[in-house]
């Protein structure tokens, strides 16, 4: 696997390179340096702290979403990934509206939401489960690279990594090292 893992990052290279974007790498350089499987992003610039006390998650009026500065960074975070060449195998957000939006603004293709990404900071859904649900996941991984938008509190679970907005954690869910980086 070693191999081929080593053929894909010089064919992106390569891509990068022809594309003129041989410096924003950081996502294939952090991926390649633990062979990591997982990419966790957490969700763009959405000033405040939590959720409002009517919650709601098929509402995102009761949500704390993306302002203008957190869509230009999705947007930005967007075209770095398109950028380096890596390819995702699958593409995960929490249903919280600002991880959707940030996965919608990123435009890397098909993607869906997973119930284990979900914020369990609040209550709104239970820690345990939510834990459950991600580590059975990561358990199941066998090849490719998954990216998964979600929060803060559900990256430094599993990774012990605490991130600002937009940051992201490359994860080997086999090793369970990890590499933290930004793309903006």
């Amino acid at each position: 696997m070693r191999i081929c893992f080593i053929a894909l990052l010089i064919t992106i290279s390569a891509q990068a390179w022809a594309n003129n974007d041989i410096t924003n790498n950081k996502l294939v350089e952090a991926t390649a340096a633990i062979d990591a499987n997982v990419i966790f992003m957490r969700h763009a610039l959405a000033p405040g702290f939590g959720d409002p006390e009517d919650f709601n998650v098929a509402d995102c009026s009761t949500q704390r979403n993306l302002n203008e500065e957190g869509r230009a960074q999705a947007l930005s975070i967007g075209k770095a990934m398109r950028n380096s060449g890596l390819q995702f195998k699958e593409i995960l957000s929490s249903q919280w509206c600002r991880c959707t939006q940030t996965t919608e603004l990123l435009n890397l293709g098909h993607w869906s939401t997973f119930d284990g990404l979900n914020s369990f900071f609040q209550g709104y859904v239970d820690q345990q489960i939510t834990l459950d649900l991600l580590n059975k996941k990561l358990a199941s991984l066998d090849h490719g690279i998954i990216l998964m938008v979600t929060h803060q509190v559900v990256i430094s679970a599993i990774t012990k990594n605490v991130v600002r907005s937009g940051a992201l954690v490359a994860y080997n869910s086999t090793t369970f090292e990890t590499q933290e980086f930004t793309l903006d």
